[in-house]
This record gives C-alpha cells, structure tokens and sequence, in this order.
C-alpha cells in the first residue's frame, strides 16, 4: 500500500472515531464502538470501516446504525479532511480483537498448547502464571 493512502486512512480513522460520538442513532450511541482498521480504495471512491463493539450482542444493530448514518458521517467527513472525493463508506464488524483474545485464551491453556520440551512442563515461572 502507498504512503498516500496509508496517511489517508489514519486521517479518516481519526475522524471518524470522533464523529462517531455525534451520531444520534440510538442504536450507535448505547455501545461502546471503536473504529479499528480503515481501508481505502486507491480511487478514494469506497472506504471499508471495521468496526468492533463491546457487547457483542449488540454488535449487528450498531453496523445497522452506522450503514443507516453513513451519509450524514460521510457529509461530516468531507468537511473535516480535505480530499477532492469523499469515499464512500462501508462499515464491517471487525471481530479480530476478540480472535486475538481468543488466541491468547488457548495459548494459556495447558491442555491445548502443551510444552516444546516436556522435561520442562514442571518449570514453574517466577511469577507464578505458569
């Protein structure tokens, strides 16, 4: 990827996690929502969001939310980054921070992930963790 579109999609992640407190949607506002990745089209036509919310429960109405105001922040971001074309944009869940927990969850367990070397499985770390 450029520099250019890489600056660019810093510029917009920036923006738009700050905007987002300014949309009125119900279903936005209850839930905690973090903009994690951006992705931007070389064009700077269409501009794919991920987004990751705390309650997973919630999270297929707050994506609901976001496609519902996507104008309005569409609007807000044209105003705030000056580009010659706003992108157009897309918003996906992003679940990779919950992949990554997951990930770390197995890594711990010593059932899944056993010892390199199982001469060293009674090792005991000075921390205690393991």
């Amino acid at each position: 990827m450029n520099n250019r579109i890489h600056r660019i999609n810093e510029e917009i992640q920036k923006e738009l996690s700050s905007l987002l407190r300014t949309v009125k949607d119900p279903r936005v506002q209850g839930g905690m929502v973090t903009v994690t990745h951006v992705d931007t089209t070389t064009d700077l036509r269409y501009c794919r969001v991920f987004v990751s919310v705390l309650d997973k429960a919630r999270e297929k109405d707050v994506v609901k939310g976001l496609k519902s105001a996507a104008g309005y922040l569409r609007r807000e971001l044209g105003a705030a980054v000056q580009l010659r074309y706003t992108p157009e944009l897309q918003f996906t869940a992003d679940d990779s921070i919950e992949y990554g927990a997951h990930i770390l969850e197995m890594l711990r367990d010593p059932n899944v992930v056993k010892p390199a070397n199982p001469a060293n499985a009674d090792i005991v770390l000075e921390d205690g963790n393991g």
